[in-house]
């Protein structure tokens, strides 16, 4: 198992209506998720000022607060058994100063706020563009070095390695999920949804998967990967299949008109998926 994380499977999963502050709650990941975990979990839904939220409130509490602002945030901190930090400047070929306040100080603010509010948990938003930067058709793991393929990627693995030093050192919890190309089923099955053939992660797919990082005990700090379950794999989903309890629904390859007619056509018999993740070089 990787080094990535820190701790050996089985592992326990706390039931109930904890209360999770979630950051960036009117982005696309944030918006789709509320409805989904509004029975799961009591939801506080930050976004920054002049954010409309209106559309939230029937899922939790709506809140508005700039990440700039550390002793607001640790107030919402409190109370909280985890913080979903979904937040960020999510254009991936944003420079340096754009990125600068939301994915490096807010970030940080976010996880000094948990550690002041003593908020056990942050569960933090990486992406796939952390190690964007390995060869095409390889199949990355968890405990891979970074390789970031632009500036966006950069700020993603400073959250990682920042939460690894505030697990170590601060007393929180981290998990890190490295999230995919988030979608819909529809859009696999758009004619031009190629780009995404190693990526995909279904949208209920990755709510699952969140719902069981914000949930699972005994990792300090761990980091995981939010794909589907696809035939190609870009990343490695085996250490959140054996510690998350993650179970993908979904296959770009079986939701792709193209790919699945492929599929179709294949000897009685033949599995293209194989007997596990590793469907390409390490």
């Amino acid at each position: 198992m990787s080094d990535a994380v820190t701790i050996q499977k089985p592992l326990p999963f706390t039931e109930g209506r904890l209360k999770v502050i979630v950051t960036g709650a009117a982005g696309r990941i944030g918006s789709a998720f509320a409805p989904f975990a509004a029975d799961r979990f009591e939801l506080v839904l930050l976004d920054r000022p002049g954010v409309d939220l209106s559309g939230l409130g029937a899922y939790g509490r709506t809140e508005h607060c700039d990440l700039a602002d550390l002793p607001r945030l640790t107030e919402l901190c409190r109370g909280a058994d985890c913080v979903l930090h979904l937040a960020a400047e999510a254009n991936t070929a944003a420079e340096w100063d754009s990125l600068l306040a939301s994915n490096i100080v807010g970030t940080y603010h976010v996880f000094a706020a948990s550690r002041s509010a003593r908020c056990p948990r942050v569960v933090f938003a990486s992406s796939v563009h952390a190690v964007s930067g390995y060869a095409p058709g390889r199949q990355i793991t968890a405990g891979a070095p970074v390789n970031p393929g632009n500036l966006y990627g950069v700020s993603k693995c400073f959250g990682e390695a920042l939460g690894r030093y505030m697990a170590e050192c601060g007393g929180l919890t981290v998990i890190a999920v490295r999230i995919g190309a988030f979608q819909g089923p529809d859009a696999a099955r758009a004619p031009d949804s190629d780009w995404m053939i190693g990526t995909f992660v279904a949208d209920q797919d990755l709510f699952h998967l969140l719902e069981r990082a914000i949930r699972v005990q005994g990792i300090r700090f761990g980091i995981f990967h939010g794909v589907s379950d696809n035939w190609f794999k870009r990343l490695d989903i085996t250490a959140a299949r054996e510690l998350l309890g993650y179970e993908p629904a979904y296959d770009f390859m079986q939701l792709s008109p193209t790919f699945k007619e492929l599929f179709t056509d294949l000897p009685h018999g033949h599995n293209p998926r194989g007997s596990g993740d590793s469907t390409a070089s390490p």
